[in-house]
């Protein structure tokens, strides 16, 4: 597997400035994630960020950060910015992992990076886990992903899809207990791309399911492309959104999984 992770790490947070210098075991956060995507067997771990502070940490502790504009509107957005000016090869895998998640398995990024390699008719691949609980599945934060018979994605959604009819109206709600069987999945923020899509992706015309959903991937399918979804069974430690979350990776670092 020949693979670049690249992660997108701005410092400005409406929830949590600066949250990528945030000490996690004695290094920023942003750099224990760099730590996570080398073990993953990637070629090259690159932090893509707009702030000088941010690239310094992270090049003080041994990485590679590369400086990018501020304008930038999405991750993927900055990850083309990227991998134009380092002018890596079309066919190349890049995987977009997010730079608030310094628990995530390197087991994940290389497992999206080999979904995406082997299938070819893919322009992106991701990741998604069993939901269990009723309360992750009506949940608007938890993002759900449907799949057809070969793992390729037909829609994601904040909705509870898909929606399980007879059971509703049985109970007259979702029920607590999710019916047997029930193919329901929480789609994991990461990505990979070939480089070739990764720059026709950043000029794509926004979709309307993508503004009325507030979610980025809905272009590529709008747009007619192909979502490879890879399946773990291992959900990851929820990312770094507040100082509280933080908190809890702190107290989790250190835990076996």
């Amino acid at each position: 597997m020949d693979f670049v992770v690249i992660i997108p790490a701005r410092h400005g947070s409406s929830r949590f400035p600066g949250k990528p210098l945030a000490d996690l075991g004695g290094k920023p956060m942003v750099v224990q994630v760099a730590e996570r995507a080398l073990k993953s067997g990637a070629r090259e771990v690159l932090v893509a960020t707009d702030h000088r502070a941010i690239a310094d940490a992270v090049r003080d502790h041994g990485h590679t950060a590369v400086m990018t504009r501020r304008s930038h509107a999405s991750g993927t957005d900055r990850l083309a910015e990227v991998v134009t000016a380092r002018r890596f090869p079309a066919s190349r895998i890049v995987v977009n992992v997010q730079g608030d998640e310094p628990l995530i398995e390197p087991a994940l990024i290389r497992g999206v990076a080999e979904r995406l390699a082997a299938q070819r008719a893919a322009q992106i691949a991701t990741a998604c886990t069993p939901i269990r609980s009723s309360a992750d599945f009506v949940n608007p934060n938890i993002v759900k992903v449907v799949l057809d018979r070969s793992g390729y994605a037909l829609y994601f959604s904040r909705a509870a899809i898909p929606h399980p009819r007879d059971a509703v109206a049985r109970s007259a709600g979702i029920p607590e207990v999710l019916p047997r069987g029930l193919p329901a999945y929480r789609h994991l923020g990461i990505y990979a791309y070939r480089c070739a899509f990764l720059q026709r992706f950043a000029k794509l015309r926004p979709a309307v399911i993508e503004r009325i959903e507030a979610l980025e991937q809905l272009r590529a399918l709008a747009h007619g492309f192909r979502i490879s979804v890879h399946i773990t069974t291992r959900a990851p430690h929820p990312g770094i959104d507040t100082p509280e979350d933080l908190e809890r990776a702190r107290g989790l670092l250190n835990q076996p999984r």
